[in-house]
């Protein structure tokens, strides 16, 4: 007999119902109030791309959309980053650089897909300039889990990276009579930072926000790190992939805690689908257990952060 925990893993109504709790949690956070339309289309895109990264990339060897109702459910739980319009678009940029990544895999001749990868990190840093701190881990990426990483692909990233800047000086040079400060200001807060860290300025609900995602992944990485073999080589690299990205954001994010804005969306991007892995494909008392605890730290922090914004 299957428990609950398995029942809503591989379910075809888990997607549709995470979904609308989602909108519904958007409605009360003030989608209409305060017209957070761009936002939460970006966040609705977002859902999309993950769940053909998930389609495409077999992330769990069953039928289930565990990992994009993981995905879509933390994306939810900090409510307080949905005015973010940037960090939305930074969002959504970087599922989707991470789906056109993955399709590079053991490919050193892949420079179209390598080049859609870094024009899409080129948008989210546009987006936000912190996207270069993470750049780094995605050449490690591509040369010691993805294997497609090569004089020609790293052109193409170069050429990726570059080009949402080529338009961004067109534009500057015909429309802003020639005036570089607002671009160099926007790529100088790559530099930003405050040492020592500035904790006491962090409220209740971003401690809590990153205390629970941060104890959810490591379950994820925990259950993975004793599963790992029953995954196909590939699928096994895209994880180890996730990890170091996960690893980076939450690293930078303890550093400086000021830039949660990015580094929470990097985290729920990379540990969603460790989580989801652990919600489908594991079926014993405890875990099933584990589940309900889950769902219900997951429930009463989204309510915390909606009764803290409100």
């Amino acid at each position: 007999m299957k428990h609950i925990q398995n029942k809503v893993a591989e379910s075809r109504r888990t997607l549709p119902v995470t979904f609308a709790i989602c909108i519904g949690i958007w409605l009360t956070a003030g989608l209409i109030q305060h017209q957070w339309w761009i936002q939460f289309g970006c966040f609705a895109l977002s859902v999309a791309v993950m769940t053909e990264l998930d389609n495409n990339n077999s992330l769990i060897r069953i039928y289930s959309r565990a990992v994009t109702a993981s995905y879509a459910l933390l994306s939810c739980v900090p409510c307080f980053l949905f005015p973010s319009t940037s960090g939305a678009v930074f969002q959504l940029c970087l599922v989707t650089s991470l789906f056109c990544l993955f399709k590079c895999y053991q490919d050193k001749q892949a420079a179209a897909w390598a080049f859609y990868t870094f024009l899409m990190l080129g948008l989210a840093s546009m987006a936000s300039a912190l996207t270069f701190w993470l750049i780094p881990v995605v050449w490690l990426m591509m040369a010691t889990t993805l294997y497609c990483l090569s004089w020609r692909t790293f052109t193409a990233t170069i050429l990726g990276l570059l080009c949402p800047y080529w338009f961004a000086l067109a534009w500057i040079l015909c429309f802003n009579e020639g005036d570089m400060m607002p671009l160099l200001e926007h790529l100088m807060e790559t530099g930003h930072y405050i040492l020592p860290a500035d904790y006491l300025s962090l409220s209740a609900s971003q401690i809590l926000t990153f205390a629970l995602l941060t104890i959810l992944t490591i379950t994820g990485i925990v259950h993975y790190s004793r599963k790992y073999f029953l995954d196909k080589i590939r699928t096994r690299e895209i994880y180890y992939s996730l990890m170091m990205l996960w690893g980076l954001a939450t690293l930078l994010l303890i550093i400086q805690p000021q830039h949660d804005d990015t580094m929470l969306r990097v985290i729920i991007i990379a540990g969603s689908p460790l989580l989801g892995h652990f919600l489908a494909l594991t079926s014993t008392r405890v875990t099933n257990i584990a589940s309900y605890v889950i769902a219900a730290s997951v429930v009463l922090l989204t309510v915390f952060n909606l009764w803290m914004a409100s």
